[in-house]
């Protein structure tokens, strides 16, 4: 059976937005060659992330969700260009349009190394890990201090030491740390370290992967926190990748569902999690743990394994352990993108929105 080519993304399948967002991401793709033999010959490719489109708009927070290797990291990643990506678009808008005058658009993928230096002032991350991301020879103020200098934003010592204390202070730490190594610090704190660090640049966007779950839970809710009020108060948007989807829910605008590097869903915060529309996006929530034992979920089981990114399922992806795939239709064709019902802002790909 012949697999067919995969539909356009849920942007194509929104309503036109009324302000051009600030990132748009069409087609993006990240395969990784696998190579085998004494020569190494090029026997197939890893599809981390096989042809996702989503947009992120001015002071929103997008949260990309799913499993383990689903490949939500590699496209944030590839978004900023940290992994080449091997095709696709991110339409960069740097200001927003005024009046009927369309403001300047830059395609992130296309920029050369200079061009791309430039851009990384507005586009930053906080990883994963704050201890790894830290270099343990310096100190925390040196390594907030880096990019200002780097990019000529600071250029002397003291007005960088100014500049670093306020970001330090703006984080909730105090000034007089910047003088200390990243071991000196808890998790939460070496996390601010890191926040602070990719707020130096005053950035649009931050990619944040999976920037609280290596933190404990009073932790992650302080670091939350903060993220959201400096959200309110400078206006960034957020990439939030993570797969804990209370904090999910608590922090995004709109969510993208991620399946075996294909986006699956996309909406409304509140509408994904109270109307899912796609199998694997209601198998997620249903795992989800209740505060109150009386507030009861019938779980939705996923049987079997996540299949190989090498050679993905032909049609939809997702049919192999879907409690609803049908025989000749889910197995052959991937499903277009359909808006549910009444909701042209929610789509998912799937062959049975609004059954």
């Amino acid at each position: 059976m012949s697999q067919a080519t995969p539909q356009s993304s849920s942007a194509a399948a929104a309503p036109p937005l009324v302000e051009p967002p600030l990132i748009e991401v069409t087609g993006l793709r990240k395969h990784f060659p696998v190579r085998a033999g004494v020569f190494q010959r090029h026997v197939g490719d890893v599809k981390a992330v096989d042809g996702v489109d989503f947009h992120v708009g001015r002071g929103e927070t997008l949260s990309l969700v799913g499993e383990s290797g689903c490949g939500k990291t590699t496209a944030g990643r590839s978004l900023l260009r940290l992994i080449e990506p091997t095709a696709g678009r991110a339409i960069y808008r740097p200001e927003p349009p005024s009046g009927s005058t369309s403001g300047r658009e830059v395609d992130l993928f296309r920029l050369g190394r200079g061009e791309l230096r430039e851009a990384r002032r507005d586009l930053q991350i906080i990883f994963q890990d704050p201890y790894a991301s830290l270099n343990p020879r310096i100190t925390v103020g040196n390594a907030i201090g880096e990019a200002l200098r780097v990019h000529g934003i600071a250029t002397n010592a003291k007005e960088r030491q100014d500049r670093v204390a306020a970001l330090l202070s703006k984080v909730g730490l105090r000034p007089d740390v910047a003088n200390r190594f990243p071991h000196e610090f808890s998790g939460g704190q070496r996390q601010r370290v890191g926040i602070a660090r990719a707020l130096a640049l005053s950035p649009k966007l931050i990619v944040c992967d999976e920037a609280v779950s290596a933190l404990d839970v009073s932790i992650q809710a302080q670091v939350i926190n903060l993220l959201k009020d400096l959200q309110a108060e400078l206006g960034v948007s957020y990439v939030f990748i993570a797969h804990d989807l209370s904090v999910v829910r608590y922090i995004s605008d709109r969510v993208a569902v991620m399946y075996l590097g294909r986006i699956v869903e996309t909406g409304p915060v509140d509408r994904v999690f109270e109307d899912p529309q796609h199998p694997y996006t209601k198998a997620l929530l249903s795992a989800i743990p209740r505060a109150e034992p009386s507030e009861r979920r019938e779980r939705i089981p996923l049987e079997g394994d996540v299949p190989s990114p090498i050679d993905p399922p032909s049609g939809c992806h997702f049919h192999t352990r879907s409690p609803v795939a049908e025989a000749g239709l889910c197995d052959v064709t991937y499903p277009e993108t359909r808006p549910a019902p009444g909701r042209p802002d929610h789509v998912a790909a799937c062959h049975f929105v609004g059954d």
